[in-house]
């Protein structure tokens, strides 16, 4: 099965909170990597999203980053939710 992975930089203006994630997020830009598997057997191509991650600053270590999966609706509502904190 043929996969695929795009990246997006995702900018948040007000800090955020995101299904899937306990603590709040500080604003700012942050990398999100969608990751999608080709459907075969059709005569187009077709692509069905699997996973979602974005990148966020680790609580453990300071400086580091590590990446958590969320699911692409939450990621959605998060930025509508920031877009109506303006």
């Amino acid at each position: 099965m043929t996969t695929r992975s795009r990246r997006e930089t995702v900018t948040f203006k007000n800090p955020f909170h995101i299904r899937g994630i306990a603590r709040e997020l500080p604003a700012g830009p942050y990398e999100v990597v969608t990751d999608e598997e080709m459907i075969d057997g059709l005569s187009f191509a077709v692509w069905r999203r699997v996973a979602t991650l974005i990148t966020v600053p680790s609580e453990a270590v300071q400086g580091a980053t590590e990446m958590r999966s969320i699911g692409s609706v939450d990621l959605a509502d998060a930025q509508r939710a920031d877009v109506k904190r303006r």
